[in-house]
């Protein structure tokens, strides 16, 4: 086992991602990470070694979920900001870089839309590539709860995009 800096400094970008897109306030994110990653210097003693990203993930989730108890908020007071986490403009036809900003945008409000432990999935599998297992371990769920929620919560989007996606076949 390394020390605390190689272990988890690695995994910061990912807490952040995570405490961003729980608590839906960037400065409360950045608290929420900074909080965490004392509480898991503290506790690094009883880290049993291996990929800590779970591990230091399940922190920063319990965090934010404290958060939100203690301001007793769980709806976002903030609208996603796509200049700020949308994604990179390449080079390419106007018509295209327009079409791809607004996919990304619609993908990103339905994802902000989708109950709290759906949104927590998505976010975890297909934004961070957690594996089942370490899911169920940032979570403290079990694997089937992790699978069920995902393909609710895939379903939920795709029912979501749908017409979207038709108004482009249509164009």
């Amino acid at each position: 086992m390394g020390s605390f800096e190689e272990v988890m400094l690695p995994h910061l970008p990912t807490a952040y991602n995570l405490a961003r897109w729980l608590l839906r306030n960037d400065h409360d994110a950045e608290d929420a990470v900074q909080e965490a990653y004392l509480r898991a210097l503290r506790g690094f003693g009883r880290f049993r070694g291996g990929d800590g990203r779970a591990w230091l993930l399940a922190i920063v989730r319990n965090g934010c979920y404290s958060r939100l108890r203690q301001q007793r908020q769980v709806e976002p007071h903030d609208a996603f900001d796509e200049s700020v986490h949308g994604a990179a403009d390449e080079r390419g036809a106007a018509d295209e870089r327009e079409r791809t900003a607004a996919d990304t945008a619609a993908l990103a409000a339905a994802v902000e839309r989708l109950p709290e432990g759906m949104r927590e999935m998505i976010l975890l599998r297909d934004y961070e590539g957690l594996s089942y297992r370490e899911i169920a371990e940032v979570a403290e769920v079990p694997v089937g709860t992790v699978m069920s929620r995902l393909a609710r919560a895939r379903e939920r989007l795709q029912r979501e995009l749908a017409p979207r996606r038709g108004e482009e076949a249509s164009l």
